[in-house]
């Protein structure tokens, strides 16, 4: 008896030893993963406030010597026309994110509810143009573009937004497998039209899908800057604002300060809106999560 005591004694102890290094292991790893995450904006940060002087004299990690020095922020933001570039890039972002959600819920919502020859066919082909590289297909999508007028065009940019969602359409079809297709049938032997199934009895069960794609598709179409400077080539009207950060780069050298500044100016909108939704965010996303 006092052996086997002994033996579980033995083997708790080292159970709470190797435990012990596991919790010191795994933290470590997260606060060495994270420092390395948050280097680049603390560089950032203090390369915003330097002088052109300070920067050129001294490394990305040296503080500035006057915290105070807000006027890289001020030349960045009228220099590259930053409220331009704001008002153009909330337009396309509603748009953009309205089209999306009303596209891609009412396909998802014929693919799930209703089997119909090619109804597979079209699945695979959306699995198909997911795993195609988006630059193998540029110089054919900038021949449509082109030959339908789109170039140019802050119309013509929101549409071709608006059609390159696969991922989003996939996950309005998984949500909708979880929703019983007894509320349509339901519905149906009430008289509802399947106009009146979708608006008003399923739509407003897919707000946590609606509000994980809102995150992707607003965070992917706010920072892009490859089609937004393919299509909309005219900078001085045209510009969004992560067309308009490259006004400081050029043949004779970066500014990286105003760069910098142009930065953290543009992530302020962003960081506002998630202060202030931050909890339908997590909830939508939870909740898709669990769903899905």
């Amino acid at each position: 008896m006092a052996r086997s005591q002994q033996s579980v004694h033995k083997v708790k102890h080292h159970y709470s030893a190797g435990y012990i290094v596991w919790v010191i292991v795994k933290y470590f790893s997260l606060i060495f993963v994270s420092f390395w995450m948050v280097v680049p904006l603390i560089s950032c940060v203090i390369t915003g406030f330097k002088t052109d002087a300070e920067y050129q004299s001294t490394n990305v990690m040296t503080p500035p010597g006057n915290w105070l020095n807000f006027q890289n922020f001020a030349d960045a933001f009228h220099k590259a026309n930053m409220g331009l570039a704001f008002r153009n890039s909330a337009i396309i972002l509603l748009f953009v994110l309205a089209g999306s959600i009303i596209i891609g819920t009412q396909l998802a919502y014929v693919l799930n509810r209703f089997k119909f020859p090619g109804n597979t066919l079209i699945r695979n082909l959306f699995t198909f143009a997911a795993l195609l590289p988006g630059i193998a297909m540029q110089v054919a999508t900038y021949e449509i573009m082109n030959n339908l007028g789109f170039i140019n065009h802050l119309y013509g940019y929101i549409i071709l937004s608006m059609g390159t969602d696969v991922i989003s359409i996939y996950i309005y079809i998984q949500y909708f497998e979880n929703i019983s297709v007894a509320l349509d049938e339901s519905a149906i032997l009430d008289g509802a039209s399947y106009a009146t199934i979708f608006y008003k009895i399923l739509l407003p069960l897919l707000k946590p899908a609606i509000v994980t794609c809102i995150i992707l598709k607003g965070a992917g179409t706010y920072n892009e800057y490859y089609n937004a400077n393919l299509y909309l080539q005219n900078k001085q009207t045209l510009c969004t604002v992560a067309t308009s950060l490259y006004t400081f780069t050029g043949p004779m050298g970066n500014r990286y300060n105003l760069i910098c500044a142009g930065v953290i100016i543009s992530i302020i909108p962003a960081l506002i809106v998630f202060i202030i939704f931050q909890n339908s965010i997590y909830n939508g996303i939870a909740a898709g999560a669990v769903k899905g």
